[in-house]
């Protein structure tokens, strides 16, 4: 079998960039090295980090109280993952008396800074992206209380008249295409929006990498990532909207040799989330496969 490799597969700088901050201070004796809620999305990286002396607390939104000893962990220190939070989490953690760092996706940053601006000047920001994801809740903290989180247009039927003053940004990891068809329908409720296309960099070059593969002429998809990530998700559906046969699998265990059998070429992907091992794992797998040898096994 043919396998063509997207260029964006794997983690995005953000990601990598928060567990390199976090594997810093534990190469450094800081023990142990706490994370507000999962660093990664994806258990089998989770569990290599755990046994690095990084320890996920708390959950994934990024809500709850965290069980932190502070005379036991006197060496510890705390890690914000790069989903981001809000300010009142920050003051939060800051409360809880153990180092504190904070490895917000700076894309992410920037559309927190961009809210907090418009926020400042009394706007109303609509936010496109999924209202229980860590990243969209932690952008509704800037807001002012004037946040509303939307992906459909049905949603932004129902919301209030705001009047002129309204920015809408996205949750940077959503669908570039939709972003812009739901401006445009915000846009003809509400004429004055401010609309700001926030979507990361890392985003777009992986969604456009779908269409490199289709034109690529394979003939199934395998996207590779958690079955719970969010990003990887997206890009499975994503897949499936060029109406070929798609496989979202979180390891080469999932790969079925009869199944896979039938195709001659096929793209592979991953989430932002997924590590290399697992990615050069699939591939390998998949490379192996011909219909010679799916038959004998």
């Amino acid at each position: 079998m043919k396998v063509i490799r997207a260029k964006s597969a794997g983690f995005c700088w953000g990601v990598e960039r928060a567990i390199d901050i976090a594997r810093d201070f534990a190469t450094k004796g800081k023990h142990p090295v706490y994370t507000d809620g999962p660093l990664i999305h994806n258990s089998q990286m989770m569990d290599r980090l755990q046994d690095e002396g990084i320890r996920e607390v708390g959950d994934y939104q990024s809500r709850s109280n965290l069980s932190i000893r502070e005379k036991e962990d006197t060496n510890a220190v705390l890690v914000v993952r790069a989903h981001g939070i809000s300010p009142e989490r920050r003051k939060y953690l800051k409360s809880l008396g153990i180092e504190f760092r904070d490895a917000t996706c700076p894309d992410v940053g920037i559309v927190a800074g961009k809210i907090r601006i418009h926020a400042k000047k009394g706007y109303h920001t609509v936010i496109y992206g999924d209202a229980r994801h860590p990243e969209a809740i932690g952008l509704m903290g800037y807001t002012e209380g004037r946040g509303h989180v939307v992906q459909s247009k049905e949603e932004i039927d129902a919301l209030p008249d705001f009047g002129d003053k309204v920015v809408m940004v996205s949750q940077t990891t959503m669908f570039t295409q939709d972003f812009h068809e739901l401006a445009d329908y915000l846009k003809e409720r509400f004429p004055a929006a401010v609309i700001i296309d926030t979507i990361c960099g890392a985003t777009k070059d992986r969604q456009g990498d779908i269409a490199v593969l289709y034109d690529n002429d394979v003939e199934a998809f395998v996207v590779i990532g958690g079955h719970h990530s969010a990003n990887t998700r997206k890009l499975a559906m994503l897949a499936k909207r060029t109406g070929l046969p798609t496989y979202h699998i979180e390891t080469a265990r999932e790969v079925d040799h009869g199944e896979m059998s039938q195709y001659a070429v096929v793209g592979v992907t991953a989430g932002a989330s997924t590590p290399e091992f697992l990615i050069s794992e699939v591939c390998s797998r998949l490379a192996a496969i011909d219909a010679k040898t799916a038959a004998e096994v």
